[in-house]
């Protein structure tokens, strides 16, 4: 398990990699800006998807990424 510093530190990283500093920390200005709710975000994200489903999809993906590392 990681700290909270270092799970910001990561996200960060991730975020400059894609989309540069500047737009990295637009990022992040607008969402502390605007109110987030991320249980109701989750919910509409993939409506009328089971969660079978879903967990069978990211089993799927995951698998296929281990096969192309190797």
């Amino acid at each position: 398990m990681i700290t909270d510093t270092e799970i910001r530190l990561a996200g960060y990283r991730a975020l400059s990699k894609a989309l540069g500093d500047v737009q990295a920390e637009k990022f992040i200005a607008l969402i502390q800006r605007e109110p987030f709710d991320y249980t109701k975000w989750q919910r509409q994200l993939w409506p009328g998807v089971s969660v079978e489903t879903l967990s069978r999809n990211a089993m799927g993906r995951r698998s296929k990424s281990r096969r192309s590392k190797r």
